[in-house]
């Protein structure tokens, strides 16, 4: 099993955090698209540290050209050596209509679409030969050599999907090359819910199990005494804004505590953020987290995930599992 980690900071100390990411022996380093273009640091962390694998976790599919993305994702494979990951999410209809000002569809079809349109816009950059990509949402045919990149020796990109619902799973099972298991989740969701829904989409597919490599993200309580009286306070936190969430309640529901979904809902709509926390029941907080000393943690990550994850990525910044020893 692969362990890596996210790393949520300016891009302008991504050099450090690959530097960190190293000498904590992670496979990998991730960066979310959140107060900054994930792109940016991949490369910054790639050039810092060759040998790292750095992906997009996640990157908003929807707020983007299949062009622009699959030309970002060309470069960047070829600038990382191979070690590039594009990570995808379809993000939700608010931010996609309002923050971003693009349209929104039915996601899962338009995620099928957009990822079929970046495959076919770098069949045309291997081949040197005619765009043609026709589907409801995408169509592009018009690519000329002047606007065409040169080859590289790293053109099969790894496409993965975030995905928390059966549908986007399913997808994810059926025609992408990794799959992101949201860090809100539990083992008695996957076994209930991901597991049926993978299988169902590599049957669509055509596919077998080890065409998918499926990587979990998690929240993690570690290090000193105190740290992890700290860590507690902001995973139960985070677990309490998912929880709110009501995309979010079928992963309660498997653990038999869909009612808390409800409580935390009606808090966050009276603006109550602050106090959601402490309605997070330890059995929540076990299920969604795993705590383990740091020397430990590999291991305890490995115990309880083998079954169901190839690759796992903690939600800690790199950094700091080097203070905490990993």
């Amino acid at each position: 099993m692969r362990i890596d980690a996210f790393y949520f900071g300016r891009p302008e100390d991504a050099a450090g955090a690959a530097r960190a990411a190293r000498k904590a022996n992670l496979n990998g380093l991730w960066f979310p698209e959140t107060g900054h273009d994930p792109f940016l640091s991949v490369l910054l962390a790639s050039q810092a540290e060759p040998e790292l694998q750095v992906g997009t976790g996640i990157a908003v599919g929807f707020a983007r050209s299949p062009m622009t993305m699959a030309q970002t994702s060309w470069d960047l494979a070829n600038l990382t050596k191979g070690n590039f990951l594009l990570g995808l999410g379809s993000q939700v209809k608010a931010h996609i209509t309002r923050r971003f000002s693009m349209p929104w569809g039915k996601p899962v079809d338009q995620m099928r679409e957009l990822i079929g349109a970046m495959r076919a816009i770098w069949a045309a950059f291997e081949s040197g030969g005619k765009l043609k990509f026709e589907g409801e949402y995408y169509n592009l045919n018009l690519l000329t050599p002047f606007f065409t990149p040169p080859k590289h020796p790293y053109m099969k990109i790894p496409v993965g999907i975030a995905a928390v619902g059966p549908k986007m799973m399913e997808l994810a099972g059926e025609c992408a090359d990794f799959l992101v298991y949201h860090s809100f989740n539990n083992l008695q969701y996957i076994e209930q819910v991901a597991q049926p829904a993978l299988e169902a989409g590599m049957a669509k597919g055509g596919r077998k199990p080890e065409q998918l490599e499926r990587m979990g993200s998690l929240f993690v309580i570690t290090g000193d005494a105190e740290s992890q009286q700290k860590m507690e306070a902001s995973v139960r936190q985070q677990i309490a804004f998912y929880a709110s969430t009501p995309a979010y309640k079928p992963v309660l529901d498997a653990i038999g505590y869909g009612d808390l979904h409800e409580k935390l809902h009606e808090m966050s709509r009276q603006g109550q953020w602050a106090e959601m926390a402490a309605y997070i029941p330890d059995a929540v907080l076990e299920a969604q987290s795993l705590r383990a000393p740091a020397k430990e943690l590999p291991a305890a990550i490995k115990e309880r995930f083998h079954k169901y994850y190839d690759r796992v990525c903690i939600q800690i910044d790199p950094n700091d599992l080097v203070a905490m020893g990993l």
